[in-house]
This record gives structure tokens, sequence and C-alpha cells, in this order.
């Protein structure tokens, strides 16, 4: 994936999509594609990851600071661009900001209707995989008899965040095969399984090879759809990055370089908790 826009400072009204890290760069390289004129403000909070063990009250309040931080940059839109914070607590801090925010949810309708098996999976961190609010999100949908499991992945979003995918390709693939052996022990009929965190798309061909006869689905395309048309800009992007002991800027400028994306590293504060 290559990134062919340079930063720069001044941003017309620009999309802020943030998570805990390196996930939700995939929303902003959709965003690129599909809005090539829309600036873009992209929030990598490293210092917080993982959302996915924290509790709902903890990362209702990381997600306020993140909020107001955003709301500094005059964004035109907010994506919340992590499944675990939009399903457990994106209605309780929308009243907090004026600004339009759009979270990431399981593309589970699609996962059902392309299932011949009836037998769909959710895999996520797992505080989205233990909650309530998932729960109730599955008992909005007409089942019409399907089951869904739900997948604890948190080792799997480790392994992205700690960039190791991008640096020991047989060491990634063979976690995989592990997760994936394990997974398909406990629920053999399962046949689509959605990516239910910005972090797992960037393993979306190590699990396709582990399990070539399951479907694995990535909600980057309708998250950047349902932004319509954008605010045009100058395709431009800046950056903001936190940091702390385990989560380095420079390791989050390889693993950008692996990628071949060329941004400009802005150190901030992190939100506080």
């Amino acid at each position: 994936m290559e990134s062919r826009h340079m930063e720069s400072q001044g941003l017309h009204r620009p999309i802020a999509v943030f998570d805990a890290g390196i996930g939700s760069y995939a929303i902003v390289a959709e965003i690129q594609r599909r809005l090539p004129h829309q600036d873009v403000l992209y929030f990598a909070d490293r210092a917080s990851f993982p959302y996915g063990t924290k509790t709902p009250e903890t990362l209702a309040r990381i997600m306020t600071q993140t909020l107001r931080l955003l709301e500094t940059f005059e964004p035109s839109a907010i994506v919340m661009a992590s499944n675990a914070p939009s399903i457990t607590v994106l209605e309780e801090v929308r009243p907090m900001t004026r600004v339009p925010i759009f979270g990431v949810f399981p593309p589970l309708q699609e996962a059902l209707a392309s299932s011949t098996s009836h037998t769909v999976g959710i895999m996520g961190v797992e505080s989205l995989i233990e909650s309530e609010m998932l729960r109730a999100f599955v008992a909005r949908h007409d089942l019409k008899g399907a089951h869904v499991e739900r997948i604890n992945a948190s080792s799997m979003v480790e392994l992205v965040e700690s960039g190791r995918f991008l640096f020991d390709l047989q060491e990634t693939q063979q976690r995989v095969n592990d997760f994936t052996a394990a997974l398909f022990q406990r629920a053999p009929d399962i046949d689509v399984l959605t990516l239910s965190s910005t972090h797992l798309p960037w393993l979306k061909a190590f699990f396709e090879r582990a399990r070539p006869q399951c479907r694995f689905l990535d909600p980057a395309e309708s998250v950047v759809a349902g932004l319509g048309n954008g605010t045009p800009g100058h395709g431009r992007i800046r950056t903001l990055v936190t940091e702390d002991a385990r989560y380095s800027v420079s390791d989050f400028r390889r693993m950008l370089d692996r990628l071949g994306v060329a941004l400009t590293l802005e150190v901030v504060e992190a939100p506080s908790p």
C-alpha cells in the first residue's frame, strides 16, 4: 500500500480518523482512494493501545478527550476507526461534540447473506467480544436461524500493532495458522468471518492462506462509502501520534516505511484516561 500524498500543516475541514495505532491507516488509505481531494487528520493513539483491554468507563474517558483534541482541527467529520469503542461507547460520547461521528461496526448483515453454512463469526478484541453491546448488536439482526460466534482475536491485533506482521512473515503465518486451527477446531462450521478490528484486515492474506475455504470481510470500504462526498480540499494528510515505552514513534515509522507510506509524524500527548 503506497501513499503519494505528503502532509501539509494546512487542512481544509479534514475528516479525522483515529484509533489506537496502525489499524486505522487502512481507513485513511481508503479515503484517499475514494475521495482524492479530501484532507485527512490521522491520529494514531499508540499510547492508548489496546482499546480492547479497557473498561467501557475508561474507553469513554479516552474517547471524550480524543474528541476534544480532534475538534481543535475543525474537522468536517470524525471516524472512530475501532470496533470496540464504536460498539461500546459511541452513543455515550456522541453528544460530546457537534461534529458528525462515524463508527466502525462488524459487517454482520453481509456475513449472514453470504454464508452457506449459516454459521458466521465476529473476530475482535476482548472488550468488544465480551460486551453486552455486541450481544445487543447481534440481536438486532434477523439471524433467520443462523449462529454467530464471537471470537476473541486480541492476540492477532497485538501481532499487528507490534509490527511483527511486516518483518517476520513466516512467524506471522505460523501464529495465524495456530490461531485459526484452534478456532475451527471449536467452531468447524464457520464459513464467513468479519475482521472486526481495524488491525485485523492487515492479516487478511494470512487468514486466507490459513483457511482458504472461509471468507473474511473487511468493512473499510463500506465505512468510507458512508462518509458521502466529503469536503474537498487538497488531498493532504496530517498525522498525529502518541507513544509510550511499549510502542515508540520510531517503531511506528519503521512500519510506515515498510508499507511504503510517506507521512510526517507529529508527536502529541496521549488523551488522559
